[in-house]
């Protein structure tokens, strides 16, 4: 099942999960915004032990990439989607698309340390290792309503920062969001930090006025600190170096009793 797919495209990994189809719904909009057709894939395994067990893997492929289909197309956003089936592993196949995607697109219901240490997970894989910028889309449980929810980015020094941040503040345009901007505390004082922050923060109002930006210091990382909030935070943007972190941003598949970080996130390759 092919759409005779060529060029870039924002890129979806479909599995037939309620999370696969949520990611998919969200990258609809990317993809619109980018003005590049939505690539729904799916995986067939490499190979069957019997031809019912191949008709099988095929039909859940078409059904599922029909079934994510049906859904954006629900939502009425004017992007073209094209599907494929293709044989192999997920997480390879997605790594491949990556040479000329505009962004990959997987959806998740939280990274668990026995997957990710020995399963694998396709989530990671692909965060790890894309040449795209990857989102990696958490399907939150059903939460009351909030007065605020952010975009996370963390504003500091390190190599390819304004990369990171400008997408930041590309997808509070798209998402109609407010940004959370993270600086460090680990200054001379807590009014150098501030000071600081707000050095980095005012050229990022300047060039994206209609995006309201808060800066607030912190002494731990980004993950660190989506844990210690309670507001609800859609999206986290980091760079590449801070790939490693994902489990920990996305949270883990069970809840567990203490608090920690459910956020979808966003790597941004410099």
């Amino acid at each position: 099942m092919s759409d005779n797919n060529i060029g870039p495209a924002v890129i979806v990994g479909i599995d037939g999960s309620p999370a696969a189809i949520h990611a998919a719904v969200w990258a609809a909009d990317e993809a619109c915004s980018r003005e590049v057709p939505l690539r729904l894939l799916t995986a067939l395994k490499q190979t069957h032990p019997s031809a019912e067990d191949y008709h099988r893997d095929v039909v859940h492929a078409e059904t599922s990439l029909r079934a994510a289909k049906a859904t954006v197309e629900a939502t009425g956003i004017p992007v073209k989607i094209e599907t494929e089936i293709l044989r192999g592993q997920p997480g390879m196949i997605l790594l491949s698309e990556s040479d000329e995607a505009e962004m990959i697109c997987v959806g998740s219901v939280g990274i668990d340390r026995y997957s990710r240490a020995l399963l694998g997970s396709t989530a990671t894989e692909v965060a790890e290792h894309a040449h795209c910028p990857v989102a990696v889309i958490r399907s939150q449980p059903d939460q009351p309503a909030q007065p605020i929810n952010w975009i996370v980015v963390a504003l500091d020094d390190s190599p390819g920062r304004d990369l990171v941040v400008e997408q930041a503040m590309r997808e509070a345009q798209l998402r109609k969001l407010p940004v959370l901007a993270i600086g460090s505390d680990k200054t001379d004082g807590a009014a150098t930090a501030a000071d600081e922050l707000d050095n980095h923060v005012w050229p990022w109002k300047r060039w994206y006025p209609d995006v309201h930006i808060y800066p607030v210091t912190a002494h731990d990382g980004v993950a660190d600190f989506l844990k210690s909030i309670d507001d609800l935070v859609p999206l986290t943007v980091v760079g590449s170096t801070d790939a490693g972190q994902l489990a920990q941003i996305v949270g883990p598949y069970e809840h567990p009793v203490f608090h920690t970080a459910q956020s979808s996130v966003l790597i941004i390759r410099g």
